[in-house]
């Protein structure tokens, strides 16, 4: 599953995840979007919006071909 499908499985616009994880709505779309690669901070950030672990969002958005993190 990608953050995106995560995201909209919420109900959620790219708009709202930025806010809730406090990041940018231009890099969430980004990151879905496959043109940057995810940091770990962000990871933290958006695992917690979606009360996940790090681990778990990894785990469920690496079956995906979006490259996570470095």
């Amino acid at each position: 599953m990608t953050i995106r499908l995560l995201r909209v499985a919420r109900g959620w616009s790219q708009e709202t995840l930025a806010a809730v994880a406090g990041l940018d709505r231009t890099f969430v779309g980004a990151i879905e979007r496959a043109e940057r690669n995810i940091t770990l901070v962000s990871a933290e950030k958006i695992a917690k919006a979606f009360d996940m672990t790090v681990a778990e969002l990894l785990a469920s958005c690496g079956r995906t071909e979006n490259k996570l993190i470095k």
